[in-house]
């Protein structure tokens, strides 16, 4: 095993179009994995905000060996619109590093009650699978990383 290989990070995400569970390096993230799936092998676009739901929340936290940025948001919400294109920006600058994940509230009720969203967007750092750090409202870009440092993340 290589040096490059026993530091690696993973991230174990299903693949937006299929379904399919993937292993992502995500030093790899720029070069576009692709599916396993033979069928599918569409890519798995982590440079942007990746969607969970009720289904794939728990475990995708389990299973990320990464820090993981969460925007609790629902689509009809005005902050939730105006902070979309400052998390999206995060997503492209963090890829790789952090995992940038968005739940709607309205389509993910289960995960959102198990983490007492009562206001959105609600915005969370998960290391190991558990919050480390919490903020309610729209943030601006630097509030955003101050966020993530305030969950240990080196930003």
């Amino acid at each position: 095993m290589s040096a490059d290989t026993a530091s690696a990070k993973y991230v174990t995400v299903p693949c937006q179009f299929c379904g399919t569970r993937n292993k992502v390096n995500m030093a790899r993230v720029a070069h576009r994995p692709k599916c396993r799936n033979d069928e599918c092998a569409k890519p798995i676009l982590l440079d942007r905000p990746f969607p969970l739901r009720d289904d794939t929340f728990a475990d995708v936290l389990a299973h990320a060996e990464v820090p993981v940025l969460v925007d609790f948001y629902a689509d009809w919400c005005g902050p939730c619109k105006a902070m979309a294109p400052v998390f999206d920006a995060v997503a492209g600058e963090l890829a790789g590093r952090v995992l940038v994940a968005k739940v709607n509230t309205d389509a993910a009720p289960i995960v959102s009650q198990a983490h007492q969203i009562r206001s959105i967007p609600t915005i969370m750092v998960f290391r190991g699978g558990q919050p480390v750090a919490q903020q309610m409202g729209a943030l601006p870009r630097a509030q955003l990383l101050e966020l993530l440092r305030q969950g240990g993340v080196a930003v």
